[in-house]
């Protein structure tokens, strides 16, 4: 008998679940249905929420946590990736972390007044721990300063 090989690749449920945890529940419903089927999980992103997870996940990667400016000039806690891809260090950067609508209550959602300087605090720590490449995912943010923070982060 062949055996019945599951893919499980999902992208979040806005609001409700990460990619993650979407994969999860999906594989528990087809351990119902199929129990000796191989299930393999593969949680995606569009570059938005959950993208930094998926990456790492998928690379073997590590998380770095760092302090940075929200969406708002607020401190929040952001976290990237590290990842090798073919020898090189690699940082996967994910906006959302930094500067992403999850951060910002509803009522408090102006882009006229966010900002992505965060965001570069994020690449400029992840250059100053020895990243050789940057992906960076811009999906989820909260602002449209056309990435004027990120660049003010940098010392543009």
């Amino acid at each position: 008998m062949t055996e019945l090989k599951v893919v499980v690749a999902p992208d979040s449920f806005k609001g409700s679940l990460t990619a993650k945890e979407v994969a999860e529940s999906l594989a528990r419903g087809s351990r119902r249905v199929w129990p000796d089927a191989r299930i393999e999980l593969l949680p995606l992103s569009d570059g938005g929420d959950g993208w930094v997870e998926s990456m790492v996940s998928a690379a073997s990667g590590s998380f770095v946590d760092v302090s940075v400016r929200g969406p708002l000039d607020d401190e929040v806690e952001a976290r990237y990736g590290i990842i090798d891809v073919e020898g090189v260090t690699t940082a996967v950067i994910e906006m959302a972390t930094a500067s992403g609508l999850s951060l910002i209550s509803e009522d408090r959602r102006d882009p006229r007044r966010t900002t992505t300087y965060g965001t570069g605090e994020l690449i400029r720590d992840a250059l100053d721990r020895g990243a050789r490449r940057l992906l960076v995912g811009i999906g989820g943010s909260a602002t449209n300063d056309g990435g004027a923070g990120m660049a003010s982060a940098l010392g543009a």
